[in-house]
């Protein structure tokens, strides 16, 4: 068992502490060693820095901190700072044999330093096993964890399951390839139609650390424009590291800089790519071999040497938000990186994030923008259509699509495909009264009625048929689909357009690329796939869905969304249109049409400013069933200007139905509090709710309690 730095947890009864030179000159005058593997009693210790401080991969709060153990002589050489090791721990003081703790399981770790002497004064235990002579664990990669565990209120221990790939032994024995000398600068290419962007490419070949958030322009050029400020930042002998949403986006910035620099000076992290693959690109970082890096969120932590610049494409995708403890944010953890290499910044999308706004609004980061002429040559036309034109069109009242969508349709297939977003899946998910809008209710339980592939009406909270609805309010017997899913939509426009392929793209099947033929395309959010040359048209359909959700960013991400869909459309003067079906006079409709997702992000800066609301202010959520939330409310010694809103309850989580991260499981019920901080008070609430969250644990605490800081939803 390993040794705590304080007080150990024996009793009086146990034998008196010895010390730690004592122990080594009874080894070493024992006249025959009795080394045994993993426990190595009677082996002699090491001559020099006999001491390994070790982070035990627990991943509990209360034990987020380094334990001391003593390196037998047979592991001097391979027992060095950032290897994965193998000790016991769960023995107390009492199980000493021969001036060794024993006892115990096996459990990893990482071996931190190397030390003359330990802190505690009591026996120690031996490492029990190198589990790889390969430094995993580098000192800017400890930093860049410790503080990431910090700001989130979590475990170094949890931090590094993140940051450090599963180990793959046929890997670690390959050799990497020798690093390829930097290549020149690149010019600037399409980077010119930003009115800083050349400046921008020069700063990062000239070694500089510029930090700009990037408003893209729309068009499949971002991809490329990456890869040429990557190419810049190689040109001055530093690494990058660029983190994208998904494998589709990596793949488009992966091809960029094949073409750009060629073959040997990237690697490509992704889940995709397999364990093995995915270790040994690792290892390729990690040895110096390559300098760029290209992947999903968990590459947020890869080990770049000499950081030059970080970059992140598109952060206001819900991909960029880790799920597991302490469930970091990649812009934030990028962000953080920047500060600690004091390297280059770069966060691009087609739209903008109220945070993005907000590094440009503290003069933290620089806008990269392009004037308005060159956003109107290259963005598509945008029409609406709001309640008032569905009330006069016949032809939406009769069907789903008013009439522009029609022509919109028709005109766009003369010369392309046309893309169509469905902001859901499937077939009808929800239906309502056809006369007053009212949800239908199944009247057993009062869950959402469906109705599966134009079957019979099913509650989907009980799994009830219903064969004689009628609407409880007005007495209407019509039913209207509230939102139709992709499914559903592909049928129609199929039975509509019956000379035309009619292709989907959605969770089940996500396509890449769709030739440049009439077709037409239907997708959820996120999933559209890339038209070559380029969409002649798209529909955004259902826009009162993705305004409607109770949450504080329902306008930031729908607008995004909506953005992401149109920019892959011709522009305007090659006849490229866009249809959104929403009410024209709400500001991210008005924001899509003027094409000014900085405007409006700026605007939603201020409204939030007013509030106190993220990201101006700093807030966690803590959420648990009532009593255990009362409880750690009650004990977290919160910062004095701190407020606690709530507690709420949380909506149930159905039996049957995927759990999402941070619902209560089915059949509880939860509440959350939120606890909201002004700035610069983010650090002192964080280290409170770890501070109380160890506390728990170490009791025992039967009632979970979970703790996330800056949730993504806040309702």
């Amino acid at each position: 068992m390993s040794s705590e730095n304080g007080p150990g947890d024996g009793g009086a009864e146990g034998p008196p502490p010895e010390q730690l030179a004592l122990i080594r000159e009874s080894v070493r005058g024992a006249d025959v060693p009795r080394a045994k593997p993993r426990t190595w009693r009677g082996a002699a210790l090491a001559k020099d820095r006999p001491v390994a401080r070790v982070l035990v991969d627990k991943g509990v709060l209360h034990l987020d901190r380094y334990f001391d153990y003593a390196v037998p002589e047979e592991l001097d050489a391979d027992a060095q700072p950032g290897v994965r090791v193998r000790v016991r721990f769960g023995a107390g003081r009492h199980r000493v044999r021969d001036g060794r703790r024993e006892g115990g399981g096996l459990i990893d770790g990482y071996l931190i330093e190397r030390r003359d002497e330990s802190d505690y004064s009591g026996p120690l235990a031996a490492l029990a096993q190198v589990v790889s002579p390969e430094p995993v664990l580098g000192e800017e990669l400890l930093g860049l964890a410790r503080a990431v565990a910090d700001r989130y209120a979590g475990s170094l221990a949890d931090v590094l399951q993140l940051a450090v790939p599963p180990r793959s032994a046929r890997a670690e024995k390959r050799a990497s390839p020798e690093p390829l000398p930097a290549p020149p600068a690149p010019e600037a290419g399409t980077w010119a139609r930003y009115e800083h962007g050349p400046a921008f490419l020069d700063a990062l070949a000239s070694g500089g650390s510029p930090r700009a958030v990037w408003n893209a322009l729309p068009g499949p050029e971002w991809s490329e424009e990456i890869a040429r400020a990557v190419a810049a930042t190689l040109a001055s002998g530093r690494g990058a590291l660029v983190v994208v949403p998904d494998g589709r986006t990596a793949a488009r910035v992966d091809a960029a800089l094949t073409e750009l620099l060629g073959k040997g000076r990237h690697a490509l992290l992704t889940a995709d790519a397999g364990p093995e693959k995915r270790y040994a690109q690792w290892l390729a970082v990690r040895r110096g071999s390559v300098r760029a890096v290209v992947g999903t969120r968990a590459a947020m932590f890869a080990p770049v040497q000499d950081l030059g610049l970080v970059a992140i494409w598109d952060d206001g995708d819900d991909s960029h938000s880790e799920q597991h403890a302490p469930q970091p944010h990649a812009r934030d953890v990028l962000l953080l990186r920047a500060s600690l290499d004091k390297c280059a910044f770069l966060v691009g999308s087609w739209s903008c994030t109220v945070e993005a706004a907000q590094l440009v609004e503290s003069g933290w980061a620089r806008p990269l923008t392009a004037g308005r002429d060159q956003v109107r040559r290259t963005a598509p036309l945008v029409r609406t259509v709001g309640d008032t034109d569905l009330a006069r069109d016949e032809a939406a009242r009769a069907a789903r699509l008013p009439s522009l969508a029609w022509q919109a349709v028709r005109e766009g297939l003369k010369t392309g495909p046309v893309l169509v977003q469905v902001p859901r899946r499937g077939y009808v998910p929800r239906l309502a009264c056809a006369q007053c809008r009212a949800p239908a209710r199944c009247a057993h339980c009062a869950g959402p009625l469906q109705a599966q592939d134009a079957g019979a009406l099913r509650c989907e909270w009980c799994g009830r048929e219903e064969h004689s609805w009628h609407c409880p309010d007005c007495g209407g017997f019509r039913l209207r689909a509230q939102v139709v899913g992709a499914r559903r939509t592909a049928e129609e426009l199929g039975r509509a357009f019956p000379a035309v392929p009619v292709r989907t793209s959605g969770r089940e099947h996500v396509l890449d690329t769709v030739p440049d033929a009439p077709a037409l395309v239907v997708s959820t959010p996120g999933a559209e796939p890339v038209a070559e040359g380029g969409y002649a048209a798209a529909l955004l359909l259902d826009g009162w869905a993705m305004l409607g959700r109770p949450d504080l960013r329902s306008g930031e991400d729908a607008l995004r969304r909506w953005i992401g869909a149109a920019a892959l459309v011709r522009p305007q003067g090659e006849r490229g249109t866009v249809v959104v079906v929403a009410e024209p006079t709400l500001r991210p409709v008005q924001a899509l049409v003027r094409w000014d997702p900085v405007g409006f992000a700026v605007r939603e800066l201020a409204e939030r400013a007013e509030l106190g609301f993220p990201p101006v202010s700093r807030m966690a959520a803590v959420s648990g069933t009532p009593e255990a939330v009362a409880e750690f409310l009650a004990a977290v010694e919160s910062p004095p200007d701190a407020e606690v809103l709530g507690p709420v309850p949380l909506p149930p989580t159905l039996p049957g139905r995927p759990r999402r991260p941070g619902a209560p499981p089915p059949g509880e019920s939860w509440e959350r509090a939120l606890i909201r901080v002004p700035p610069g008070s983010g650090a002192a609430l964080a280290a409170a709710l770890k501070t109380a969250q160890a506390a728990r644990m170490a009791r025992g605490s039967a009632e979970p309690v979970r703790v996330r800081v800056d949730p993504p939803d806040i309702g």
